[in-house]
């Protein structure tokens, strides 16, 4: 397949990640975009942002754009502006702390304040599986929220990259309406994609990437 096939085939998503601050947020994007993990708590102020080019099929390529917006962004001016144009959203807790789940109902409404009329994909992500022998939210908990706020529901561990690499081409699928092989949400697998981490320069919609911008592809396992 040409350059400008691929092209053509490509789409922009716009995936932003919300919740409590230490809920995994910048663990869960680094896990996903680097195939890292940070032991040290370091507080994302405003906003980090990554893309990561991906091969969602054989002939249909999806380029991220993965916005990590700080857990003290809530209620802050510039919260709308983050979530503007968003097809995705992620909210994120920590298994482990049933205060980040409860809060969850008010970065929700936020959201659909901002996004009225346009209404985003939602996921519900529930992070740290890794420890389950400390989980403070009963998986039926976890579930029935997802359910009444008509989210897709997950559980992932950023410290062991669980389900990380299926929560991301699980939610995409589901915005572009692919069917993914059973094999593929079966395992991590291997992509390849390019990364860019800066921070973003408006709140504008994402422009689609020139070709120029594939310089610097690296393959993450």
């Amino acid at each position: 397949m040409s350059d400008s096939e691929d092209d053509a085939n490509e789409k922009q998503v716009k995936i932003v990640i919300l919740g409590d601050g230490s809920s995994g947020k910048t663990s869960i994007s680094e896990r996903f975009s680097k195939d890292a993990f940070n032991r040290d708590y370091n507080q994302t102020l405003g906003i980090d942002y990554y893309l990561k080019r991906i091969n969602l099929t054989h002939s249909y390529n999806v380029t991220l754009a993965v916005n990590d917006v700080g857990g003290q962004t809530l209620g802050g001016a510039m919260l709308d502006k983050y979530i503007y144009g968003a097809d995705i959203v992620l909210l994120v807790y920590d298994i482990t702390n049933l205060q980040s789940f409860e809060n969850l109902e008010d970065w929700y409404s936020t959201v659909m304040k901002y996004c009225a009329g346009r209404k985003p994909l939602f996921a519900l992500v529930g992070n740290k599986s890794d420890l389950e022998h400390l989980r403070a939210v009963k998986a039926e908990k976890h579930h029935q929220f997802a359910k009444d706020h008509d989210m897709l529901p997950f559980f992932v561990s950023a410290k062991t990259g669980e389900s990380i690499e299926n929560l991301f081409r699980q939610v995409t699928a589901n915005l572009m309406h692919v069917v993914l092989p059973k094999t593929d949400t079966d395992a991590r697998g291997i992509i390849t994609a390019t990364i860019i981490r800066q921070e973003p320069q408006n709140s504008a919609p994402i422009k689609p990437i020139s070709s120029t911008t594939r310089t610097s592809i690296c393959s993450l396992q």
